[in-house]
């Protein structure tokens, strides 16, 4: 349905996409979007704490981008933003993907979300040696005020804290940086029963299923800003065979 609606990029993301059947559930839904409905993009946000090559060789074929979570480059700080897996090294862990990316022709990002206890950071070298082949995305603090879905007050930053972040990796070239208000208005969000969240008022307020009232209807309530959405570059080179990756 969605397909039919026009869309070209789909990605699927959480909670952690993975957790279900060790990722084999999440493949074929890669596969199917690709191979059936041959979609320009299709992409994956993950924490990569559960990715394994022997999904690459299955699948990867059918994935143009992977963004891995980091948001930090200190074990310590990692585990004070909640970041921690278990005694896996989370770092050790993310070479570990990035790796497997260049292996397997998959589009290589990486998704940092900046706040309290990172905003300080300089991750410049880090980012070098992990050589990002797609966009390094970098947003402000989410999900505070009286209706937050969890309490993330401690995590905010200011606007001039972020600038600062900002300033400081500017010699980064792959990093786009994204505030609240961009995210927040040009993102086209399905949740698991199919409704369009609208994230207009800080709060995710869910339309009507598709399976119930079709794309075009549902869609009315999703608050999404086409102009938000071309002003943060939301059209790009999708696809892993249109980019010039150096492997």
């Amino acid at each position: 349905m969605l397909k039919d609606s026009g869309m070209e990029k789909i990605n699927f993301s959480g909670g952690e996409p993975f957790l279900h059947q060790r990722g084999d559930f999440l493949g074929k839904l890669v596969q199917f979007c690709k191979q059936e409905l041959r979609l320009p993009s299709v992409s994956i946000v993950s924490n990569g704490s559960l990715i394994t090559e022997k999904w690459f060789q299955k699948y990867g074929e059918y994935l143009d981008i992977l963004a891995v979570s980091c948001d930090s480059f200190q074990e310590e700080t990692n585990a004070l933003i909640g970041r921690r897996q278990g005694k896996k090294s989370h770092l050790d862990n993310l070479h570990r993907v990035r790796s497997w990316c260049s292996e397997y022709r998959v589009a290589f990002k990486v998704n940092s979300v900046i706040n309290t206890f990172n905003v300080k950071e300089d991750m410049r070298d880090q980012i070098r040696e992990l050589n990002p082949v797609f966009q390094c995305l970098v947003i402000d603090g989410e999900n505070a005020g009286e209706h937050a879905l969890r309490e993330a007050e401690k995590f905010v930053i200011s606007d001039e804290e972020f600038q600062d972040f900002l300033d400081r990796h500017s010699e980064i070239t792959c990093l786009v940086p994204e505030s609240n208000q961009k995210m927040r208005d040009s993102y086209l969000i399905l949740d698991e029963y199919m409704r369009f969240l609208d994230c207009r008022e800080g709060r995710k307020d869910p339309s009507k299923s598709i399976l119930d009232v079709g794309v075009e209807n549902a869609i009315q309530f999703s608050g999404f800003d086409e102009k938000m959405f071309l002003k943060r570059g939301g059209k790009y080179v999708w696809s892993k065979a249109d980019m010039r990756l150096e492997w």
